[in-house]
């Protein structure tokens, strides 16, 4: 979510390096932040953002490629984490460990249901066992819009 351009604020996505990958992570680190959601639409999102992003950028922690990802875990809500590249001062950080498997998905966020029923399925295609599912939005609804494409990538913890 860096200034990439005076029109869009997210750089374009590349898939690539995502879609059905296994990622191993040890400790990456984030800021976390609390979305207020009904029904798993947010509610705050734009807010959580701006001021998380913003307590980035004032400690001089922000990646080059940021990754957002969303445990939507509640009807009512979702933590999020924003990457950072070292501990941010005021934010509550949290590291995330583990072995992933990720899988691209591009459309409307009404598929969700059944990108999450193929992850399962891609998943237990692998012999694995789920574990978490992470969302990581790769751009703001406004860039999604000018690329047109509105990547998804699921990250399901096995």
């Amino acid at each position: 979510m860096s200034a990439v351009g005076m029109d869009e604020c997210c750089p374009p996505f590349d898939p690539e390096p995502w879609d059905e990958k296994e990622l191993m992570w040890e400790n990456r680190r984030f800021v976390k932040d609390r979305v207020i959601s009904c029904f798993h639409i947010p509610l705050n999102f734009g807010a959580v953002m701006k001021r998380s992003i913003g307590l980035i950028e004032a400690a001089e922690a922000g990646p080059e490629n940021m990754v957002v990802l969303a445990d939507e875990n509640s009807l009512w809500g979702a933590d999020v984490y924003i990457e950072a590249i070292k501990d941010v001062p005021g934010a509550r950080m949290a590291t995330i460990s583990g072995t992933f498997l990720a899988k691209v998905f591009e459309g409307p966020y009404r598929n969700m249901r059944k990108w999450i029923e193929e992850m399962k399925a891609f998943v237990e295609a692998g012999e694995r066992t789920l574990g978490k599912m992470y969302f990581f939005y790769t751009t703001c609804p406004k860039c999604a819009k000018k690329y047109g494409k509105n990547y998804v990538v699921i990250l399901a913890q096995v």
